[in-house]
């Protein structure tokens, strides 16, 4: 089973910023947002607080979709430069001098 791709909010600073102001120049709550993502308001609350840091692909393209800016505004793709939550693990230093 294929996972699908997901997206490292860059900073959950700029997205409580553009939450003030959107593309049509209104600002939007996180319930709002939420509601318009149709995902759980709790999840918008983690990523204000950076408790969560990543969202599958969909997720992210229609926060910033509703937020009226371009993705990589907000997001980068995970991978080998940008690691994802669920991937970040502590390297032994042993392992880091190899």
């Amino acid at each position: 089973m294929v996972r699908e791709p997901r997206y490292r909010l860059v900073k959950p600073d700029l997205l409580r910023e553009l939450m003030g102001r959107t593309g049509t120049g209104s600002d939007i709550s996180g319930r709002e947002l939420a509601t318009q993502v149709g995902i759980p308001h709790g999840t918008v609350d983690a990523l204000l607080r950076g408790a969560t840091k990543t969202q599958p692909a969909g997720v992210a393209h229609d926060i910033s979709r509703v937020i009226g800016v371009d993705l990589l505004i907000l997001w980068a793709p995970t991978g080998r430069a940008v690691p994802d939550e669920d991937s970040v693990s502590d390297i032994p230093a042993a392992a880091a001098r190899v």
